[in-house]
């Protein structure tokens, strides 16, 4: 649970899962309907289909999907709906369901620091406030100037309000006022960036320039850029919030908020240089277009992309696409035409590798931006722009042979000597022999010496002190945090338990009631059910973890709430089994009321308990065969007097059951 300010009390980790509302959540995503006592369903949100197949229990604060096998409690809801991670959905539903979160020092970078939340919540309020004033402050006269900017960029007010963009006004003191006015001390306005310190006091940061709201991926604005307007403003052209506890420029993706969706359902990210050439790209219909914030593309941009995309293993780089874009998961880079765009280019190619989707690039070759070619050309002639993109790694080569006469031998063999390395550098070492060989005809050399070239320069990288591309996160790797790469193969009911299995199916109920409704159950026959009470191997690993987590007793005695019950089971559960137990959480069980499911509960536990006397039984009969009277008259009289007390036992649970 490790944040960049330190570690997230486990304590305050599972306040959030209690005081979190599943069905609140879940609801403003899918439209559920009861569906069995404490079971509602829907539609699944993580995959198509048009028999509702999702379950939740609100009580337990557990999903999960019988058609695609996904489930959890509400944090990996909120993590998987939203693109999360572990963290920053506990700090979302914290904000949400009013938790205050501690921090404990830890790995994170700011080990130093630690931010409850608290102040983090003030910080945002502070940025809510700070961008309704400039928002409101663009429709003033003395915003005219930023009108026009917008206007001669061929966005009107409509684009202007979609994207939140506002003006801050040439005072000092504008914002300042304003924000004290609301009742911000100047610690916290310090602190959120909105305001600077100088030898007279603090002051706006922001003064006489267009403002952009950036928000992190919930929609929540954690810091702003602003573009300078005036001649009389010294400044640099861009200017944005500084380091704060909220806003890491290196971990945020402006207009991540609204492409979100589109880069997940559609595997593809267009990266873009800056804020208006997002503006064009959407309105122009490139919804999956977002922009770093004052910065390069980075490893931790490229993390927030992968999560996004969903770009976690090498069958989602090879997804075909249905709008015949060839290889499905594209991460497109977007730069101007000119040096600086190329060298930016080039720069995202050593990102490449750490993608497992297909990476292209997207050049005018006129050296127009995003923005200016829409103004030039229209909407189209950006979609075109994006269509028409080029694998990056054949944009970097050619590049490279750019910088050399390729009309000369001393020409054509310096630029083999600086392209083999970038051909070696491809991922894909499939693709590496292709590229090599198109790279022979570029250079006009024999190919059987670029092949050799791109071979030895591979191996040059490979050497020790060298650096090796990195490699995809294999499939599966997990961490600590609740993030992770993949999953591993996931065991559901229907790969263990046969359908037809008339034990298997008591022993699958009676452990759905054991974990959705303890608290029904009778505690001294709980208590009396042996270790190996499963026949189904899978059903009795999930048995071994409800008894190592050591509070069923608990729960059956009301003791202990059955939603924090299975919490506990699920901490202690393996990957492997951890699966099973969700969808044990989850299973509906053929009750229509509270008594129907009282019954129903009685009546598993007893069928429970006389299956396990009866395989009992069963071994002991054997052993009785097998024992000598003669010899061992001891543990012949030993078995003999078990066998009859399950007799009896077996009788008086009929009796019971008939009664």
């Amino acid at each position: 649970m490790t944040t960049s300010n330190g570690l997230i009390r486990r304590e305050d980790v599972e306040l959030v899962r209690e005081r979190s509302r599943l069905d609140e959540v879940v609801g403003e995503h899918v439209t559920l309907r009861t569906a069995g006592i404490g079971s509602m369903k829907g539609l699944c949100p993580f995959h198509d289909e048009k028999t509702p197949s999702f379950h939740i229990r609100p009580l337990l604060g557990h999903w999960h999907c019988f058609g695609c096998g996904e489930g959890g409690d509400v944090i990996s809801f909120v993590q998987k709906i939203d693109h999360l991670s572990f963290v920053e959905a506990v700090e979302y539903l914290a904000g949400r369901f009013n938790v205050t979160l501690h921090y404990e020092e830890g790995s994170g970078r700011g080990s130093g620091e630690r931010t409850d939340l608290g102040s983090r919540q003030r910080l945002l309020d502070a940025h809510d406030v700070a961008e309704a004033f400039y928002r409101e402050q663009l429709t003033t006269p003395a915003a005219g100037v930023g009108r026009r900017f917008l206007a001669e960029r061929g966005f009107d007010r409509a684009a202007a309000e979609l994207f939140g963009v506002g003006f801050a006004p040439e005072g000092w003191d504008g914002l300042l006022k304003h924000l004290r006015g609301r009742g911000f001390t100047e610690p916290e306005l310090v602190a959120s960036g909105l305001v600077s310190q100088g030898q007279r006091g603090v002051y706006d940061r922001f003064r006489g320039r267009l403002v952009w709201p950036i928000r992190d991926i919930t929609g929540k604005t954690i810091g702003f850029g602003a573009r300078r307007l005036l001649e009389s403003d010294q400044g640099p052209k861009y200017l944005n919030t500084p380091e704060t506890a909220i806003y890491h420029k290196s971990q945020v993706l402006y207009g991540l908020d609204l492409a979100r969706r589109t880069i997940s359902s559609e595997h593809q990210v267009v990266v873009m240089e800056g804020y208006t050439d997002v503006m064009a790209a959407h309105l122009a219909g490139v919804t999956t277009a977002v922009a770093t914030c004052g910065t390069a593309f980075g490893s931790e941009h490229v993390k927030i992309v992968r999560r996004v995309m969903g770009d976690t293993n090498p069958s989602a780089g090879l997804r075909l696409s249905s709008e015949t874009r060839g290889i499905g998961g594209e991460v497109i880079f977007t730069f101007d035409g000119d040096a600086a765009g190329q060298k930016a280019a080039l720069r995202a190619f050593d990102e490449d590798q750490r993608f497992v989707a297909q990476t292209y690039v997207a050049v005018e070759g006129g050296g127009m931006d995003p923005c200016e070619l829409r103004i030039a050309r229209g909407d189209e002639a950006v979609r075109d722009l994006v269509a028409g993109r080029r694998p990056l790694f054949e944009f970097a080569i050619r590049s490279v042979l750019e910088q050399v006469d390729l009309d000369t031998v001393e020409g054509q063999v310096a630029g083999l000597r600086m392209a083999a390395p970038v051909v070696a550098r491809i991922r894909d070492r499939a693709m590496r022999p292709e590229y090599a060989r198109r790279l022979a005809g570029w250079l006009g050399m024999d190919e059987r010496t670029v092949l050799r070239a791109v071979h030895d320069a591979a191996r040059a990288s490979a050497q020790p002190g060298r650096h090796a591309a990195p490699e995809p996160h294999p499939e599966g790797s997990r961490r600590e945090d609740g993030e992770g790469s993949g999953a591993l193969p996931t065991t559901r009911l229907a790969d263990v338990v046969n359908p037809r299995d008339p034990v298997g199916l008591v022993e699958t109920q009676a452990l759905a009631v054991l974990l959705q409704s303890p608290n029904l159950l009778d505690e001294e026959t709980v208590g009396a059910l042996p270790d190996d009470s499963f026949h189904v191997p899978a059903l009795q690993g999930v048995w071994d973890v409800m008894l190592a987590a050591g509070t069923l007793l608990d729960a059956v005695g009301g003791r202990l709430s059955p939603a924090r019950y299975l919490d506990q089971v699920l901490e202690v559960a393996g990957e492997t089994v951890r699966p099973l137990i969700v969808e044990l959480a989850n299973l509906q069980l053929p009750a229509r009321s509270e008594a129907d499911l009282e019954r129903l509960a009685t009546s598993l536990l007893g069928r429970l308990t006389e299956l396990s006397f009866t395989r009992e039984y069963s071994v002991l009969r054997k052993r009785l065969q097998r024992a000598d009277p003669t010899r061992d008259a001891d543990e012949y009289q030993r078995i003999m007097t078990r066998l009859s007390n399950l007799q009896d036992k077996r009788r008086a649970l009929k009796a019971a059951a008939e009664s």
